[in-house]
């Protein structure tokens, strides 16, 4: 960090707290303006303007060598995915291959984006509770590594699609009711991915069967924010009672810290509960994949924006430059995020305001009560720990364009995806415009 650079803690606020749910390499200048990867939030405004999503290359990284190695030391013979959908850029592709790391993807999109990032195609893992023929022959033709496979219907269409060697592993519904929202538990016996354990045997046995399916392994995820390193140990304990084979993919799910309360495992101790379990009850030679998403690129990204209105009515609102339109997820899950006046650090918190955005929804609430200083038009509002399914979720409510995207290292940044533009906006609609 350089040394004009800090991590200030000014009384009156709560912002010492905070820089543990920041990016890993966010800092602050002496005169109160945040800093990431060494750029002030100011010169990136200006640059690129708002809404702006900014992630820590640095950051993400350091994360992903945290999981590869950290897996590595503790089971030998395993390989860390990145699960795409929390963060679906071709840059992110791009940073996740070079750092060594396969490729989870769950849809023909994905797909075209990984492959456009020049990912090894022996280095995707296929996804997805309903895969069409399309998705599949795509999958094929490109070479894919391996197919998870979701359900009988998709072994059907496997079996008349395929036409040379293809490895493929089997999704379970391990009966794990994962301690997270409703939306993001994947694990239950209610759940929409996967065979339950009962029809497992029958699946594997057809896929066996067939001389060009290779049959690997097994596949479970519970769930997504988890933070319950228990629930991982007993999702592994039963993933082995359905039978041995070369492979078992754990899933991903570990949950981040997003708040002050919220108290979420490290990667040390999250591969800790499942190569401890594996130990116990896997066999010694089999391979043991995990797919983090959320909890690689969460705390790497945040999304700057633009106060564009602040009023004292029944309470005291701060409006923004983007709302729904780039952060649904917190309509969808209700998770709290926490966001700060980035120009103004080093000024206490006076007010408690109702952070909220543009679109035209009452429930477009960012975030409740948080701890601002005095407030103009103009101010730069961050967002933190907005680096996964942000981007993923974002529409066009309300005609809102997708923002840009920006790494920053090392004092330097960098433009990997544009805004979009009006143009862009109206391209789908060429044939109502006779175009």
């Amino acid at each position: 960090m350089a040394n004009n650079l800090q991590q200030p803690a000014p009384q009156g606020t709560r912002l010492g707290e905070l820089w543990e749910v920041f990016p890993e390499n966010a800092a602050a200048t002496a005169d109160g303006v945040l800093t990431l990867g060494g750029v002030p939030v100011t010169e990136l405004v200006a640059e690129y303007g708002t809404p702006l999503h900014v992630f820590d290359d640095q950051g993400l990284r350091d994360q992903a060598a945290r999981f590869r190695h950290g897996l590595h030391e503790q089971w030998p013979n395993s390989d860390v995915l990145f699960a795409s959908k929390s963060l679906p850029i071709v840059a992110m592709y791009q940073l996740a291959h070079e750092e060594g790391l396969a490729i989870d993807i769950a849809g023909g999109g994905e797909l075209q984006l990984a492959l456009a990032a020049q990912v090894d195609p022996e280095r995707i893992y296929f996804h997805g509770n309903a895969k069409t023929d399309a998705e599949i022959q795509m999958a094929l033709d490109a070479g894919v590594g391996t197919i998870i496979v979701d359900n009988f219907a998709e072994i059907e269409r496997l079996e008349r699609l395929v036409k040379k060697p293809q490895k493929v592993l089997l999704r379970l519904i391990p009966g794990v009711d994962a301690e997270t929202h409703a939306s993001q538990a994947t694990g239950g016996n209610d759940s929409k991915f996967g065979l339950p354990l009962d029809q497992a045997a029958e699946a594997i046995k057809r896929m066996q069967a067939h001389e060009l399916l290779q049959f690997e392994g097994v596949h479970l995820h519970i769930g997504s924010q988890i933070l319950n390193t228990h629930q991982f140990s007993e999702a592994v304990r039963k993933i082995s009672g359905v039978g041995t084979f070369n492979t078992y993919d754990i899933g991903g799910g570990l949950g981040v810290k997003y708040t002050y309360e919220e108290k979420a495992p490290n990667v040390k101790e999250y591969l800790a509960a499942i190569t401890d379990a594996a130990r116990e009850v896997l066999p010694g030679a089999a391979r043991v994949l995990i797919e983090p998403g959320r909890s690689l690129v969460a705390r790497a990204g945040v999304t700057l924006y633009s106060v564009v209105a602040v009023k004292e009515t029944g309470k005291n609102f701060v409006a923004i430059d983007g709302g729904l339109a780039d952060q649904m997820d917190v309509a969808l899950t209700g998770q709290r995020y926490e966001a700060v006046v980035a120009n103004k650090l080093n000024e206490p918190w006076t007010k408690s305001a109702e952070l909220v955005g543009r679109q035209c929804e009452s429930g477009d609430l960012l975030v409740s009560e948080a701890g601002f200083p005095e407030t103009e038009v103009g101010d730069i509002v961050m967002m933190a720990t907005t680096g996964a399914y942000s981007y993923t979720m974002t529409n066009n409510y309300n005609g809102a364009l997708r923002p840009a995207i920006v790494f920053v290292k090392d004092g330097e940044h960098r433009l990997v995806a544009r805004r979009e533009t009006y143009e862009d906006l109206l391209r789908l609609h060429a044939p109502a415009l006779g175009e």
